[in-house]
């Protein structure tokens, strides 16, 4: 007998412990033959085309491929092996084919433009006429007006871009798995804390070696680079960090880099656009490369300055305290804390007692209730991928369900770096059901040892808010069509919800409901409070040259003709011209590991973050006039903004919320860079 697939069972929440890796390529097969046949029931029709025959069809046609794909490639970046490496390998460029063999199909667009060019006679609802926008423009933005040959070009960029990017992210997390600080002097780890020493005598004891392992992930990679005073060994461990795949071996990215550049281009130019960063800004908020080298032109003007006085203020700390000649990239973080220390009576390691992992998770809950009367109750029937994943059932206050939420917070050689949030199942509304998200997210915590818990630095809070914010836009979604759900809106839109619940972590009021003592139970006094809100913009300048820098380096790379590139690292030390305090390190690249524009989605796109970083802090200053906790200013944000997606413009959904569009000041006046009102 055939033994069954789970994948192809039909399921509500993800089969994960019934999946073997065998199953997805196989599942993944027949899923994409039974959506074919769903888009042949649409071009086959000899029906003349409507809404709803032609695109509301479209929309939910494949819908089962939709959720054994996410199920994939989520286990690709959290649970990862060699195995399912090597299938993803497989899977994408078939994927890829399928997805062009819909955006291709002439008789297919055909239809949908006849719809789209009938639509100011449908008498179509907001949320009908944004998808119907959305579906014709995929056709026009994915090749629909070429001809045949050019058509076949585009496959095979697409194709080929597909294995680039997995390639690139295979090799960066290779890197990040196989280098390690082997220590066995104890006099090497002098100014570690302790949480910090024990996590790395646990590490080697897993690897069955003695004394301390320190490596690339951030719970084991930060508190030595902020502590450690050893200068050679903040050093070594700072340029393997900003080595990787740099290094001219199997797992070096430069010509990854290069290809994807230059590939993204070329699709770039034959589907009409001067670059890259043209073509992915006409669906941004930001709209053209001018307007984002504008925006992070304004902010550089203000922010420069700022960090030039900080970091010669931070070299002269240095070199009274340690007569440093010289500040280098492994001095920043460990003299930028000591200075801290100086001027605020203030670390992470007297916070950590206060941040219990346990504790951070039931105040994101608490604030969630008080803000949108949400309800998370963890329960152990949903099936997880690892041991270490929570789920809670998230209700509203009528004790309806909301969403399935799971949370996986700690590092594995599986999982790639950072933290972001994803969905294994959208909201949407169908046949009088309106059915609810799963929705995950997936971080690097400091992990729980022999002697502590998982005591979180207060990053690692506003982290865990942040992500949670992004849990609550696909939460909290309420549309009718699974491609405008949630997050599923414009890329520098993406991150308000997720960056305006960070400010939460910074007040009193929110503060008092969590942070608890792990021993004591004592919640944190008014002192250490007052010292996170004095402390917030230290360094601010710096932070925000640094991130800038990160977004004109993307922009470097999508914004110009790329093809007379043929050395990386040249490339980007031009790029960061501008904004460079610290002297250049011959032996990193920063591009061979930039994963959110060669992995992820950010590509032309990472200045986002400074851009939602304007919409976030004008958003905040509306919650503070009434009171953080404000039901009535939070419901208006969930009604206008986290349930609506992408049904609307974003700049017309923000100034439905806040009544006018976002200025820059409220941004420069909480980073303390022009005075406050």
């Amino acid at each position: 007998m055939t033994e069954r697939n789970p994948l192809l069972e039909k399921f509500d929440t993800a089969p994960f412990m019934k999946i073997k890796t065998g199953h997805y390529k196989p599942a993944i097969e027949e899923a994409i033959r039974r959506a074919q046949q769903d888009i042949e029931q649409i071009t086959a029709s000899s029906a003349a085309p409507t809404f709803e025959n032609t695109v509301e069809a479209l929309e939910f046609a494949g819908e089962e491929l939709d959720r054994i794909t996410s199920i994939f490639f989520n286990i690709n970046s959290a649970e990862t092996n060699e195995e399912i490496q090597k299938l993803a390998q497989e899977i994408s460029p078939v994927l890829t084919d399928f997805k062009n063999d819909i955006i291709q199909d002439p008789v297919l667009f055909q239809k949908v433009k006849a719809v789209y060019e009938n639509k100011d006679s449908l008498n179509l609802s907001i949320e009908q006429s944004t998808l119907l926008d959305k579906k014709y423009k995929m056709f026009k933005r994915n090749g629909a007006n070429l001809d045949a040959g050019q058509k076949q070009e585009l496959r095979e960029l697409d194709k080929k871009l597909a294995s680039l990017s997995l390639n690139f992210g295979e090799n960066v997390l290779a890197e990040t798995n196989r280098y390690e600080l082997h220590i066995t002097r104890e006099e090497d780890l002098e100014g570690l804390p302790k949480g910090a020493r024990t996590a790395a005598k646990m590490l080697a004891k897993e690897k069955n070696k003695e004394g301390w392992i320190f490596n690339l992930h951030y719970p084991s990679y930060i508190p030595f680079m902020k502590y450690a005073k050893s200068r050679a060994l903040r050093k070594e461990l700072a340029i393997a960090f900003g080595a990787k795949g740099f290094h001219g071996d199997e797992l070096d990215n430069r010509e990854n880099v290069l290809q994807i550049v230059k590939l993204r281009h070329k699709k770039a130019n034959l589907l009409g656009y001067p670059t890259y960063a043209h073509f992915k800004l006409e669906e941004r908020m930001a709209e053209t490369p001018e307007k984002v080298n504008s925006f992070m032109e304004e902010l550089l003007e203000k922010a420069k300055p700022a960090a030039e006085k900080e970091f010669h203020e931070l070299e002269s700390f240095a070199q009274d305290l340690d007569q440093i000649d010289r500040l280098e990239k492994w001095d920043a973080a460990y003299y930028s804390e000591k200075l801290k220390q100086k001027l605020f009576d203030l670390d992470d390691e007297q916070l950590k007692p206060y941040f219990e992992l346990n504790n951070v998770i039931k105040g994101v809950f608490i604030v969630a209730e008080k803000l949108y009367g949400l309800n998370f109750q963890q329960v152990f029937e949903a099936e997880t991928y690892h041991p270490e994943v929570q789920t809670y059932l998230v209700t509203d206050e009528e004790g309806k369900e909301i969403a399935l939420f799971y949370a996986d917070f700690h590092p594995r050689e599986g999982k790639r770096g950072g933290a972001w949030m994803t969905s294994y199942k959208s909201q949407y509304r169908q046949k009088g059901k309106n059915e609810r998200p799963h929705i995950s997210i997936v971080c690097n915590f400091t992990k729980p040892t022999d002697e502590e818990p998982s005591l979180l630095t207060f990053n690692e809070v506003t982290t865990l808010f942040h992500e949670f914010g992004h849990a609550l836009h696909g939460m909290l979604a309420d549309t009718i069509y699974p491609s405008i759900s949630g997050t599923n809106v414009f890329w520098d839109f993406v991150e308000l919800p997720s960056q305006v619940l960070e400010n939460w972590c910074y007040e009193k009021d929110a503060l008092k409901l969590f942070a608890t003592h792990y021993e004591t139970g004592e919640v944190i006094p008014d002192d250490l409070i007052q010292k996170i809100k004095d402390s917030a913009t230290f360094h601010e300048g710096m932070a925000t040259l640094r991130q800038l820098s990160f977004g004109i380096l993307d922009m470097s790379w999508h914004s110009k003709d790329p093809s007379g590139i043929d050395d990386v690292k040249a490339h980007e030390e031009k790029a960061f011209e501008t904004t460079q305090l610290y002297p250049e390190v011959k032996e990193n690249c920063m591009s061979t590991s930039f994963s959110h524009i060669f992995q992820g989605g950010y590509a032309a796109g990472y200045y986002s973050y400074k851009w939602a970083e304007v919409l976030d802090a004008d958003a905040f200053e509306f919650f503070t006039e009434n009171g953080i906790f404000d039901r009535e200013t939070a419901n208006k944000f969930r009604k206008t903004i986290l349930s609506q997606g992408g049904t609307e413009h974003p700049l017309t959904l923000y100034k439905r919320f806040r009544g006018k569009e976002a200025a820059p000041e409220a941004l420069l006046r909480r980073a303390g860079l022009i005075p406050k009102k």
